[in-house]
């Protein structure tokens, strides 16, 4: 019995001890366990970025500047067109065609971001249709409409804007002649460009505090913006823009006319000024990435540097890659499709390269990081 009731003693103590051990353990393991999940909601906030300068900067350092830029360049356009009417001399005609591929360029660099008001007002086709028919130009031309402001506002929008004034301007590359030029076309001319400002200042004015202050919306996305909920979804949405017209140089600006061997595919194809809005649209994706235009900002490229500075590198080298390789096309581009078809492939790769690494790298890199 004795026996029997030192082993039941020496049962329980040894019970009693592995049940203390059992709660020392658990408690370690909770413990334990509660300070990982601190670790990781620490390192949730320390990789957390915010992007609000970005985005600040993005819409008025970048997007804003640029429309700035185009309706000055516009302006500077319909006024050199004025000149030419007033006075038709060979000069003010040469000013007209230099103030015309001038404002190309800042439009050219906006298209990485057709994004907002050039899209919801349908102001996009409105500036830059293309190809345009040249046929049913002519037949503008010929009709016996008085070819004002309203009238010209009222047509298709392959009938006005920045390839209708490239027609009446220019000729397949050639110097026109200003003894050409009829009375017919300098008022077709006058009342398109007017159009056209009109709609760059709509343009600019959609994204100004003064106006309907789109940029606004894109700054303070996350922060109460109506249009973008998060900071995600505007970062995505400047990506998607850079992604888009990467998209439209390669596989279409570049490619249709190349695989079609058919010149009237090409854009900006009677001044010859093909491969320069190509590069342009690529110095567009260029400006957005780094944050610029005339000023220097934040740009996506501190995100992504911060994230993985190898893709950092590689993307801003594959940028400037497909900019030169578009230029290494023998002028004018649409002698090229046919006679230095490789040097346009070329062109087409480096910019499905930039296309690529914005979809497969630097597009699901934003998407699995945490913005505030």
């Amino acid at each position: 019995m004795e026996v029997f009731m030192k082993s039941n003693k020496n049962t329980v103590m040894i019970y009693v001890w592995t049940l203390f051990c059992c709660l020392i353990l658990a408690s370690a393991f909770v413990v334990g366990c509660g300070s990982d999940e601190e670790t990781d909601e620490q390192a949730e906030q320390v990789e957390a970025f915010n992007a609000s300068i970005m985005l600040n900067d993005f819409a008025n350092t970048v997007v804003l500047a640029t429309y700035t830029d185009l309706d000055n360049k516009a302006g500077e356009l319909l006024s050199a067109v004025k000149a030419l009417e007033a006075d038709t001399t060979q000069g003010n005609l040469e000013k007209a065609q230099q103030a015309w591929k001038a404002t190309r360029t800042p439009w050219e660099m906006s298209e990485a971001f057709l994004f907002g008001p050039v899209d919801t007002q349908g102001l996009d086709p409105a500036l830059d249709s293309w190809p345009v028919d040249h046929v049913n130009l002519q037949s503008v031309l010929d009709s016996g409409d008085a070819l004002t402001v309203d009238f010209v506002s009222g047509l298709e929008d392959t009938q006005k804007g920045f390839h209708t004034i490239e027609f009446l301007l220019f000729r397949e590359g050639d110097q026109r002649k200003v003894s050409d030029i009829t009375a017919r076309e300098l008022e077709y001319l006058v009342s398109t460009a007017e159009n056209l400002k009109a709609s760059t200042s709509q343009l600019r004015l959609a994204w100004a505090p003064e106006g309907e202050n789109f940029s606004s919306a894109v700054a303070q996305a996350g922060t109460g913006s109506a249009i973008y909920p998060s900071q995600s979804a505007a970062v995505q949405e400047m990506v998607n823009g850079m992604i888009t017209i990467a998209d439209e140089v390669a596989n279409g600006k570049i490619s249709d006319p190349y695989n079609e061997s058919d010149t009237t595919l090409v854009e900006s194809q009677f001044s010859f000024n093909s491969i320069s809005d190509f590069q342009d649209n690529i110095r567009g994706i260029q400006n957005v990435y780094m944050g610029k235009f005339m000023t220097d900002g934040q740009g996506l490229n501190e995100f992504v540097n911060s994230q993985d500075p190898a893709l950092d590198v590689r993307f801003q080298q594959e940028v400037q890659a497909a900019i030169d390789a578009i230029g290494a096309i023998p002028d004018p581009f649409r002698d090229s499709i046919t006679a230095n078809r490789s040097a346009v492939q070329v062109a087409i790769d480096a910019v499905s390269t930039v296309q690529q690494t914005l979809e497969q790298d630097i597009l699901p890199l934003i998407q699995s990081s945490e913005f505030n």
